[in-house]
């Protein structure tokens, strides 16, 4: 049975909008119709599905799915009723399939590849086989951050520190970890005001050191101004500020404008003690060190992202340490 990626049974969960062409469907990761208004090379990111998912239910036994091929996809992942199926790997391939699924009506989850831009032409299940749309309902988590969060590394889409976390917690995501693009932009604290959530995170600093993109004159009041944009229509919800994770080189020495990792800690601290001051009491500080610290820092091979065992790591070291003790 051959399904339309367009079809209105597919829920695409975790994209912002969709870009429809008479041959496939692709989720973006901000609003597709207002892409003029965003930096170039955060819409390269922001076209890449990370955290997305194409849900509904089934009583099929297979899975199939037609795509445009790209040599940078990575995999696509199989959830039935939120257990993990099995991964394919689709760099260079047009199709992928997945057979003898468990019996009987479930909910079935694609996790799109985090990486690269995944055109979907068309879905086939088992002939005569059911079809409905999945409705859910999970509390929805949105979380913001650099390739640390795009997590391009990670073994599959669903072993993201981002997907650990969620499928561990029983959340919706949406996931908007930009590689390298995680400058405090106004824009992305607009969508993020604009999405229904009942969580919010964020982890900033590394690409603003990275790339000196803001300076200790901005960096403190841009996170400030970019929770205050956020907190227009999220007044009450918990929300995680969360400072970088170990980069051994960039612990002590100074980028072009004089901030190393050590300092923006503190300054992403002192950006959430002053929101706490005037009367945020469910903003919270995570320093990154508890993420991921220097006790792990043999799983950053180029010292600044994990491998797949990091992104495991992070994953779990969120889950215990901020999400069950003072967040979810």
């Amino acid at each position: 049975m051959l399904i339309r990626p367009d079809d209105a049974r597919l829920t695409w969960a975790g994209a912002v909008s969709l870009q429809r062409t008479h041959e496939w469907t692709m989720a973006w990761r901000v609003p597709f119709e207002e892409r003029g208004l965003f930096h170039e090379a955060l819409l390269e990111r922001a076209a890449m599905a990370a955290g997305v998912r194409i849900a509904f239910r089934s009583d099929t036994s297979l899975v199939s799915g037609q795509f445009v091929p790209r040599n940078d996809l990575t995999q696509v992942d199989l959830c039935c009723d939120g257990k993990f199926i099995g991964s394919v790997g689709l760099a260079g391939r047009e199709e992928f399939q997945f057979d003898d699924l468990p019996a009987g009506e479930k909910v079935i989850e694609l996790w799109l590849p985090q990486f690269g831009q995944f055109q979907l032409r068309s879905l086939a299940l088992s002939d005569g086989a059911s079809l409905t749309r999945f409705e859910d309902t999970r509390p929805r988590w949105i979380t913001y951050g650099s390739s640390i969060s795009h997590c391009r590394t990670a073994e599959s889409p669903t072993q993201t520190w981002p997907a650990i976390v969620a499928r561990g917690r029983g959340l919706n995501l949406t996931c908007l970890g930009f590689g390298g693009q995680c400058h405090l932009d106004p824009m992305i604290a607009r969508l993020i005001r604009d999405l229904p959530a009942d969580f919010l995170s964020i982890c900033v600093g590394i690409n603003v050191q990275g790339s000196a993109s803001l300076s200790p004159r901005t960096f403190r009041t841009g996170i400030i101004g970019f929770v205050k944009i956020v907190r227009e229509k999220h007044p009450t919800m918990p929300f995680a500020v969360m400072s970088p994770i170990i980069s051994p080189p960039r612990e002590t020495k100074p980028n072009a404008v004089g901030f190393n990792l050590r300092m923006m800690r503190e300054e992403v601290k002192a950006a959430v003690a002053a929101l706490q001051a005037h009367g945020d009491r469910q903003v919270h500080y995570v320093d990154g060190l508890e993420v991921l610290g220097p006790d792990l820092a043999h799983l950053l091979p180029d010292e600044l992202h994990p491998n797949a065992e990091g992104y495991k790591a992070m994953g779990r070291n969120f889950l215990d340490k901020v999400a069950a003790t003072r967040f979810f």
